[in-house]
């Protein structure tokens, strides 16, 4: 499969994770910094808004597709920020042809449910 240069119309920033230790008092913090930029393929998978009951909490995501080219440095714990959303890989990397491409599903990050 081959990504022509017209289906590349969205820019992605691809944010990796930083752990570090806080010099003060030595815990551990989490940055996510930029690794790059790039243009990338971004479609909505459908249904665009998805509810799910998981343990009786009602969780609301929006799954996307994005395909962009080649790259051997992009892991599932990585963030993208597309058009001021942060998403969290959800799936893949997964190779598409032989390198031409990649194709991660991800979706909204949220810190719903999650201890204070």
């Amino acid at each position: 499969m081959k990504l022509t240069a017209s289906l590349l119309s969205t820019r992605v920033t691809i944010l990796a994770r930083l752990d570090a230790q806080e010099s003060v008092y030595g815990t551990d913090t989490v940055t996510w910094i930029p690794l790059a930029t790039v243009w990338a393929e971004v479609q909505d998978v459908l249904p665009t808004r998805a509810e799910r009951l998981a343990g009786s909490i009602i969780i609301a995501n929006r799954p996307c597709r994005v395909r962009m080219r080649w790259r051997s440095d992009i892991t599932g714990t990585m963030r993208l920020q597309i058009d001021g959303r942060t998403l969290q890989i959800i799936a893949g990397p997964a190779e598409l042809g032989r390198r031409d491409g990649i194709e991660l599903v991800a979706e909204d990050l949220t810190t719903e449910g999650q201890e204070p």
